[in-house]
């Protein structure tokens, strides 16, 4: 019933990175009335520099204060967003411009449109009383919906974030970037001073399902370390104490709708692809909320959540102290976890792909790890497993797999293999798995990701090995296109630099797709490009895929595209053949239609 609109000086980038806290803006669908507006202290702006890149610059006091719409354009950009969603025919998230050098309303711009996929999913709540039981420390804007009581944690640094963060812990911090993630997956709820809905903060607790509250200004200042708090994130608001009601109130509601969303799922997983539709997934405990959704298997575990978050501590560095039990059972028991809650759909668990910089974050890494000028080329993935130097170590990996299948009978569990670069390292991987007692058959696959361009274009040389390969299309752009992730130095330069999208990474993903498919194994995809853009998904359906792997919240919207695109595809392949067998002309074949559908011709 309200459009929420976001603004602050400069480019959107500020908002975005969360530098800034934006102006909010809510506007009454109906009436079209501003009904309530936030002005924020925007003290920096993100600006053009000589070169054509971006730099920040301060703002004076007096512009800082100062709203960055007025209520004309906040007016004006409430009907375009209200003849966005009318078009479309569902909630949007719109990026848009303003051009300080012409006129109203020829200023306002629409610089993107893509659908909202966050609060458009949540059910419509029951109205709730105003919060009470506990006085209000703080507020800010609401970005992650839910309620979260725990200990706050004020980390100004990502030190800070190390030494005093626990499971279960409120993270309270001034604005969060990537390096933020491993924290930010221990933390029940995250609190921040800066930063907007679109900000990373915001972005990542949706994605983290965990409630978040941004953009409060001061909540790193007023708050205290240790103290105990209840965040809503629904509301924007942090409470003094542990105010029970509060969570028990949510678990009413969600209970409340259940129902509703069960029919909903069960449409869904009526409709049938002959593509498999998988899903992503990192934090085992999040399969709970993820189960019931219309997904064929778990196409990407990634077993790095396990080991940062249930085990903590270097392989290594166990075995060096005669624990490494403790990596085998803890990594058996996260697997499990998975695979029983969804049996008997497969679950292909990713060995272990840190880089050497994030192996030595963990207990005692720091003695067994060395330093690499650029750990995502360096010793990752197969060629640490088969290396002397870590062997022992993924032996562990593979004990806690046949664990989990063998002792605990789950064998939905598959296997996979991140960074292949070589043949003969394929060759050694695969006597590994056979040396401690994983043999390839019918209920146990092996698959490779194909993220090494040399993978792609020669998957003949490595199907002897696998039973299927899995595109990683971040690293396979990166590799195919010569461009570091990492990197966004080019990106912002023009963003094609880093594109699933560009032909040669097409070209490799179906040369891929081609020559694996002569040697009868599958190929599935789990890169971001799927979740992201809906033109890879009719381009991998096109070409032949076997299933495409997505992130929770992109699994509904896939499997309803791989339905249309392969009914499309088919009826285009029909109507080749009608056209071939009988040659009908254009004219003959309107009025055809037009007798079939409306039963004669008039005019």
């Amino acid at each position: 019933s309200k459009v929420v609109i976001e603004a602050g000086w400069g480019l959107g980038e500020g908002v975005a990175r969360g530098i800034v806290t934006p102006d909010e803006f809510v506007v009454d669908k109906a009436t079209l009335k501003i009904v309530e507006r936030r002005i924020s202290r925007k003290r920096v702006a993100v600006v053009r520099d000589e070169a054509g890149l971006t730099k920040e610059v301060e703002l004076p006091e007096e512009k800082a204060s100062a709203p960055s719409l007025d209520d004309s354009e906040v007016v004006e950009y409430a009907k375009m967003a209200l003849e966005l969603e009318r078009y479309y025919g569902r909630p949007l998230d719109i990026e848009f411009s303003v051009d300080a050098d012409m006129q109203f309303p020829r200023n306002l711009f629409i610089v993107q449109v893509r659908p909202e996929t966050v609060w458009s999913r949540r059910e419509r709540a029951p109205e709730r009383r105003e919060t009470g039981g506990g006085a209000v420390v703080a507020k800010g804007i609401a970005a992650s919906p839910g309620v979260a009581v725990g200990r706050a944690k004020i980390c100004l640094t990502l030190d800070d974030a190390r030494k005093k963060l626990q499971k279960g812990d409120i993270l309270v911090t001034r604005m969060t970037d990537p390096d933020w993630v491993p924290y930010m997956r221990l933390a029940s709820a995250i609190v921040t001073d800066e930063g907007g809905r679109t900000s990373h903060a915001a972005i990542v607790s949706r994605e983290l399902g965990i409630p978040a509250v941004v953009g409060t200004g001061n909540a790193t200042q007023v708050l205290k370390d240790g103290e105990m708090y209840t965040v809503d994130g629904g509301k924007g608001v942090v409470l003094a104490g542990a105010v029970e009601a509060e969570a028990k109130a949510e678990a009413k509601i969600a209970e409340a709708v259940a129902a509703g969303r069960e029919i909903v799922l069960h449409i869904y997983r009526a409709i049938p692809t002959g593509t498999k539709v998988y899903m992503n997934l990192g934090e085992p405990e999040k399969i709970e909320e993820y189960k019931d959704l219309p997904f064929d298997g778990i196409g990407l575990m990634r077993i790095e959540f396990v080991i940062s978050s249930w085990i903590g501590e270097h392989p290594l560095y166990l075995l060096s102290v005669g624990q490494e039990q403790k990596f085998v059972d803890k990594m058996a028991e996260g697997i499990a976890k998975v695979a029983s809650a969804i049996y008997p759909r497969p679950v292909v668990v990713r060995f272990s792909d840190f880089k050497t910089n994030e192996y030595r974050s963990l207990r005692g890494g720091e003695k067994f790890e060395p330093e690499e000028r650029n750990p995502m080329l360096g010793w990752r993935g197969v060629s640490r497993y088969v290396s002397p130097q870590y062997e022992k170590a993924f032996r562990l990996e593979l004990k806690a797999v046949k664990k989990a299948r063998e002792e605990l009978g789950l064998t939905n569990i598959w296997v996979m293999a991140p960074f292949v670069r070589t043949v003969w390292e394929a060759e050694r991987f695969a006597k590994l798995l056979e040396e401690e007692g994983l043999y390839r058959d019918r209920d146990f696959k092996v698959w490779a990701m194909a993220e090494v361009p040399s993978v792609a274009f020669m998957a003949e040389e490595f199907a002897p090995y696998f039973d299927g390969f899995s595109v990683g299309s971040n690293d396979l752009t990166q590799l195919t296109l010569g461009v570091d992730r990492d990197n966004d130095f080019l990106v912002r330069i023009n963003p094609k630099y880093f594109d699933e999208r560009e032909a040669p990474v097409l070209k490799a993903i179906y040369e891929l797709i081609d020559r694996a498919h002569r040697r009868g194994l599958t190929v599935s995809i789990c890169g971001q490009g799927p979740s992201v853009y809906p033109q890879m998904v009719e381009f991998l359906v096109r070409a032949g895929i076997d299933s495409v792997s997505v992130n929770p919240d992109a699994v509904l919207n896939t499997r309803v595209l791989v339905a249309s695109i392969e009914m499309k595809a088919l009826r285009e392949r029909l109507d080749a053949v009608y056209r071939a067998l009988y040659k009908a002309d254009g004219d003959e074949e309107f009025r055809e239609i037009v007798r079939k559908v409306f039963g004669r011709l008039r005019y």
